[in-house]
């Protein structure tokens, strides 16, 4: 009895002094706390600076200081994009530059092939007879030729086709000197003796002027090649005419000298009317690059419509360029030659092709007439097939 009193007296005052304690701290708490809202506040007597970079300058610091602006990619323009390089292509004139290129010519000093990523090389050959054979030979892109050359050569088996056409009516003529005979007759025009420098001078044209009675006469001299050299063979009375003159220069150049010819256009010796000057492409390539060829000539039917538009400008144009074409004669020529240049190059006259070939072959020039396929195309409708 005695213990259990002891250990619950011990147990109560345990629990006062701990209740003792805590009122103790509690005061001390108290008084410690009033000190310290009753003195100063506490300042930050040292200076607080930040790195530079950390913290972008503002207001006034940042013109005072003018940091080294940090790159931006967002601000940074893209770098320019270069242009994809040109098609190189590779043309062989008829002969040299004159007028009758004033497509071309046109086309290539206002970058109109250029817009079409085009890039066109003009070559000018030492012989015309070889245009076709380069082009054939893949050693040329393109090549220029007359429309009576283009039978000639594809019924000799030659890979060409025509893809579009420069001028529309023939350039060439029979150039024959003297004044016009009163009341001229087919008879009067195959008793001359005849010079020429193609093979449509010589097949087309003076071989059907000389019938074959006047070749069984005794004096009877054959049409001879002039090898391109008309004026001299004129000029010297070595022919009495030429079978494929260009009548806008050929008279004009004998004029100067004093010697007096006279023209026969070829629709009054019964030759159909035909293109004078066509764009020749290789017939064995032409459909897997009809996409080229249409886009050479897109850039020569705004060439075209330019000259026709711009007559004065386009021989201001034609004569900067190539200055050999600033004479009179030329630009005697020119208003002629503007109303023959094709508005749509690409433009395809099937029944002309298939009068020209029936007419070669009624003539007994060919066997048998092909079909215009085989001659000529639109490469506007090639592309659009593919």
């Amino acid at each position: 009895m005695l213990n259990a009193f002891w250990r619950v007296g011990s147990l109560v005052f345990f629990t006062l002094s701990i209740f003792l304690l805590f009122s103790i701290s509690a005061t001390y708490a108290n008084e410690d706390s009033e000190t310290v809202s009753s003195s100063e506040p506490l300042t930050l007597e040292s200076e607080v600076s930040l790195p530079i970079g950390l913290w972008p300058p503002t207001g006034n610091d940042a013109a005072e200081d003018d940091p080294e602006e940090a790159p931006s990619m967002a601000l940074a323009p893209p770098p320019p994009l270069e242009p994809p390089p040109l098609k190189q292509l590779r043309l062989m004139l008829d002969w040299y530059v004159s007028p009758q290129h004033a497509a071309l010519i046109v086309a290539k000093q206002r970058g109109l092939f250029a817009a079409q990523g085009l890039e066109l090389e003009l070559l000018t050959p030492a012989d015309p007879s070889i245009a076709i054979k380069l082009l054939t030979a893949g050693e040329v892109d393109l090549a220029l030729t007359r429309q009576p050359l283009l039978h000639l050569h594809v019924h000799d088996g030659a890979a060409i086709t025509r893809i579009g056409t420069l001028i529309e009516t023939p350039l060439n003529a029979v150039i024959v000197a003297g004044d016009v005979p009163t009341g001229e007759t087919t008879d009067q025009l195959a008793g001359l003796h005849y010079g020429f420098s193609t093979r449509e001078g010589r097949d087309v044209l003076a071989d059907q002027l000389v019938p074959t009675s006047f070749r069984q006469i005794d004096d009877f001299a054959p049409p001879e090649s002039v090898h391109f050299d008309a004026a001299s063979a004129l000029r010297e009375g070595r022919v009495d005419a030429i079978a494929d003159g260009f009548y806008h220069t050929l008279p004009q150049q004998l004029a100067s000298d004093g010697i007096i010819t006279h023209t026969v256009r070829y629709n009054d010796v019964d030759v159909p009317r035909h293109d004078g000057l066509i764009l020749l492409a290789n017939s064995d390539t032409v459909t897997r690059r009809s996409a080229t060829w249409s886009r050479v000539l897109i850039a020569l039917e705004e060439a075209s419509n330019w000259i026709i538009e711009n007559p004065e400008a386009a021989w201001s144009l034609l004569i900067s360029s190539h200055p050999v074409l600033d004479n009179a004669i030329n630009e005697a020529a020119w208003d002629d030659l503007l109303r023959r240049i094709a508005i749509s190059p690409a433009a395809l006259d099937a029944r002309r092709y298939a009068s020209f070939e029936h007419y070669l072959e009624q003539a007994g020039i060919i066997e048998t007439a092909l079909p215009v396929a085989r001659l000529a195309v639109n490469p506007h409708t090639l592309t659009d097939v593919r």
